[in-house]
């Protein structure tokens, strides 16, 4: 048995019927070369992740089975490793591994056999890939074996399938690889293929010990996962176009561009909704932006809304004791949900047209984002990438483009900031780190909590790398240190509400994988 073909496929979680249309096209391309077997991603019938639907749904998994039964009776003649079985001679054998030696399949590793198969649904995200490809390699090598391994490629639910399944031989070799990103049926002879490429970078292994803020290596597979996730959520979902503001700040400009690339330019608009502390620069950014990008533009001002609300709500704050606006980020947060109000209404007047939220990583974690305002959205395609990987992000984007320096220099050097808010001292729009800390500091944090787990001692204690460029006295590292976990702390209902993203980092805040309870306190 060395005819061989990987269907590395992508399937819808709960549609029988299409998961079965897709793998019985790709059976009848195998019969047609010949092929003697085809394996297929792990749970391919029934798609993954499927979540609850098998225990709230039972017709779902006696589709299933019956989809697999259908199978066995039209292709006896091939041999189809499919849903945890495998289908020979018209028989099915229910197994949770698989070994091959000529015609046999065996339950374990044993010096009888030749080739371990492995189904799988693993996502690609910052690391992974090393981590993969030093796992198979390890398996190839330390039981002599050729290891075949097929995995998924898609998006569901914040998670990005990247494929690139691969064939290694008994000394540990690669000898094929599977298109990223990409559906691929390969055919395979002697377990020898083509390797097709993968974004530059993804096969090193991530620095776990230093926070430099060098993205290089992993800036392509970036890119790549959220323009093809971002595709994939709206084709799946039936949405064909996306409305979002656009500030002239960096969030919603990443985002803008991720959009053209995975939609079309034609499919995508952009709404500048300046207040009347909006400055004239980010205006003439966002402008120019839409310019370069030759999306559908419009300025919309907000001052003829939020005066009116400010008299209703100048009424209403007679009945309660409030702290009224000098104290309080009302004004702040009325601005945002009036933007994200004007989105959705646009997005209403438009058939299959989807609002996008911009949060980031490294907003999300502490909560700078208003509820319901520029969390507000039906998509949010930055939620796990933190700021200073978004300003190496989008100077990559400029120079990795087709069409180059889309994005105007001004944007990649202002400091970010909502521009909701004058500081008096200034009096200009008061920028995020003001209001919070240095993003360098704040992202070197996330990464110290989440790669080690270091809590508040553990994090003064530490030398940061922010520190080697600029000098932080005891008081005002302890008082960045306090004010992350408080804000974290206050963040935690808003993780629970925020739309579907895109899972990309190493560890992540989405709520596919991390359960932080709302009424929890860690510090």
């Amino acid at each position: 048995m060395n005819k061989i073909v990987l269907a590395q496929i992508n399937t819808i979680a709960g549609n029988i019927n299409y998961n079965t249309q897709k793998i019985r096209q790709s059976i009848e391309k195998a019969k047609e070369v010949n092929a003697d077997l085809i394996i297929f991603p792990k749970n391919a019938l029934i798609g993954h992740p499927i979540g609850d639907i098998a225990k709230r749904h039972k017709s779902i998994t006696d589709k299933r089975d019956c989809a697999l039964n259908e199978i066995a009776n039209s292709f006896s003649d091939i041999t189809i490793v499919l849903e945890n079985a495998v289908i020979n001679g018209g028989k099915i054998f229910h197994i949770s591994s698989f070994a091959l030696n000529g015609e046999k399949f065996a339950f374990e590793l044993s010096k009888d056999v030749d080739t371990v198969i492995i189904p799988a649904n693993q996502q690609t995200r910052a690391g992974a890939e090393y981590e993969r490809n030093l796992k198979l390699s390890n398996i190839a090598k330390e039981y002599g074996v050729n290891c075949i391994f097929v995995n998924q490629v898609g998006y569901a639910d914040n998670i990005v399938f990247d494929g690139l399944s691969r064939i290694y031989n008994k000394n540990g070799e690669l000898t094929l690889r599977a298109k990223c990103f990409e559906e691929d049926l390969v055919f395979v002879q002697n377990y020898v293929g083509e390797i097709q490429p993968m974004p530059n970078g993804m096969e090193k292994q991530l620095d776990i010990n230093n926070f430099d803020m060098n993205y290089s290596d992993d800036l392509e597979r970036t890119y790549k996962s959220c323009v093809f996730a971002i595709k994939e959520y709206f084709a799946k979902n039936g949405f064909k176009k996306a409305v979002l503001g656009l500030s002239g700040g960096l969030d919603s400009t990443i985002s803008v561009v991720l959009l053209v690339d995975a939609l079309g330019r034609e499919n995508v608009y952009g709404v500048s909704m300046p207040s009347k502390i909006t400055s004239q620069g980010s205006k003439d950014d966002a402008r120019i932006l839409a310019e370069n990008l030759g999306i559908s533009f419009q300025e919309i001002p907000l001052a003829d809304a939020i005066d009116p609300m400010k008299e209703i709500l100048d009424y209403a704050f007679v009945f309660v004791e409030a702290e009224k606006y000098e104290k309080s980020t009302t004004i702040e947060n009325l601005q945002a949900r009036t933007r994200a109000t004007i989105l959705w209404s646009i997005a209403n007047e438009h058939k299959n047209m989807l609002p996008i939220a911009t949060s980031d990583k490294s907003e999300a974690y502490i909560g700078y984002a208003t509820v319901n305002g520029d969390m507000s959205g039906g998509f949010a395609p930055l939620l796990d990438i933190t700021k200073t990987k978004l300003f190496a992000l989008g100077h990559f984007m400029n120079e990795y483009r087709e069409q180059k320096n889309v994005i105007p220099q001004a944007i990649l050097e202002k400091p970010p900031g909502a521009e909701l808010k004058i500081n008096p001292e200034t009096g200009n729009p008061v920028y995020a780190e003001e209001d919070n800390m240095p993003y360098p500091f704040l992202d070197e944090i996330i990464w110290l909590v989440e790669k080690f787990g270091y809590g508040f001692d553990e994090l003064l204690n530490h030398k940061f790398y922010f520190e080697q460029k600029q000098e932080v006295s005891y008081e005002q590292k302890k008082e960045w240190i306090n004010k992350f976990f408080w804000k974290q702390h206050c963040a935690v209902f808003k993780w629970h509400i925020i739309p579907p993203s895109i899972i990309v980092d190493t560890h992540s805040i989405n709520s596919v994988e991390y359960r932080q309870p709302i009424i929890s306190k860690i510090f």
